[in-house]
């Protein structure tokens, strides 16, 4: 009897660790920034963001503890979408933790004042101890395992359609453009990541305006399994063009209690259409009751910030995936689109 329990308990066991040809995603905690692991089917790996800078390294401990539970000892590749200080702040303080390999950027930031140029200083002293990587849409982040492709960058977009996009966007004729944005945000790095047949789209902020050129008159991208929420759920973001033609499966907002989840956003993409589940990694205090996933979805309910749950997420090549609240141990696996 002893010996069938064991062998039941490493069955059982086994079952809730991902297969070693499964694509692993992990959802980080860093209070309204962005930091979001990949862990390829090869096992190497891509970091998108960093969380903030300070905090006595409390972004890149939570990196860096994500990390050694995912089995990863090195970050094979670092994309920082912009220069902003939620995303790109903790890269100083995660390059004591973690070797960081490649450095993939826009290139320089736009914004000059004070503290911007010595958070981009900062990042630049670590990037130039490594292999640094311009990219340009079109271009390709060679990550094993992954398609990663990039869709904008430095303000620019792919200008020609990807395979399963290219439809009209009905959306389009009543979209407005918003005023123009010369900050970082418009010049995020974003990226479709396509493991067989799922697909997952990062914009970084990416915002408005930028948005419309990449999904307006047509939608250049096509539809996706899973949308990381642009802008942390701002309403600056995330416009009902872009989420409602990407027809996301499930989407996963990096917000933080008080910084994203605005009630615009979350409602934009909560009416999209074939839209299965929202999670989020805090509760939006904005959102209220109206405007917030049920609570079995959301990974950090206080508004305390000290709780640093994560969300994970397991996405298999037929297109199928699972996804993971380690704060309630919820599972919910989303089947494949036909």
């Amino acid at each position: 009897m002893r010996a069938f329990l064991i062998v039941w308990l490493g069955i059982t066991g086994a079952a809730l660790l991902p297969a070693a040809k499964d694509l692993q995603i992990y959802f980080i905690d860093v209070e309204g920034g962005q930091a979001t692991l990949f862990v390829a089917p090869s096992g190497e790996s891509m970091l998108i963001d960093t969380g903030w800078s300070g905090h006595n390294s409390r972004d890149a401990d939570r990196i860096a503890m994500v990390a050694k539970r995912a089995g990863v000892k090195k970050i094979d590749y670092l994309v920082v979408t912009h220069f902003h200080e939620d995303h790109v702040g903790g890269v100083p303080q995660l390059a004591g933790k973690l070797p960081i390999r490649n450095f993939v950027d826009h290139g320089s930031t736009v914004e000059t004042d004070p503290r911007s140029s010595e958070l981009f200083k900062a990042y630049t002293e670590y990037r130039g101890k490594g292999n640094h990587i311009l990219a340009k849409p079109g271009d390709t982040i060679p990550v094993k395992g992954l398609d990663v492709q990039v869709l904008t960058a430095n303000g620019d977009e792919i200008s020609k359609p990807l395979t399963g996009g290219g439809q009209a966007n009905p959306l389009c004729s009543d979209a407005k453009l918003r005023e123009r944005d010369d900050t970082e945000n418009a010049r995020s790095v974003g990226t479709l990541i396509t493991f067989g047949k799922f697909r997952v789209i990062d914009l970084g902020d990416l915002t408005w305006n930028k948005e419309h050129e990449l999904f307006c008159p047509d939608n250049k991208i096509g539809a996706v399994g899973l949308y990381i929420v642009s802008h942390h759920g701002s309403e600056l973001s995330g416009s009902p063009a872009m989420v409602h033609a990407l027809h996301p499966q499930v989407a996963i907002m990096d917000n933080g209690a008080r910084k994203g989840g605005t009630p615009e956003a979350w409602q934009a993409i909560h009416t999209s259409p074939g839209l299965e589940d929202i999670w989020q990694l805090h509760y939006s205090i904005a959102g209220g009751k109206e405007n917030n996933t049920p609570d079995t979805f959301i990974a950090n309910t206080d508004e305390l910030g000290d709780q640093a749950n994560w969300i994970r997420v397991i996405a298999h090549e037929d297109g199928s995936f699972t996804v993971y609240n380690s704060r309630n141990k919820f599972t919910k696996t989303y089947p494949a689109r036909a």
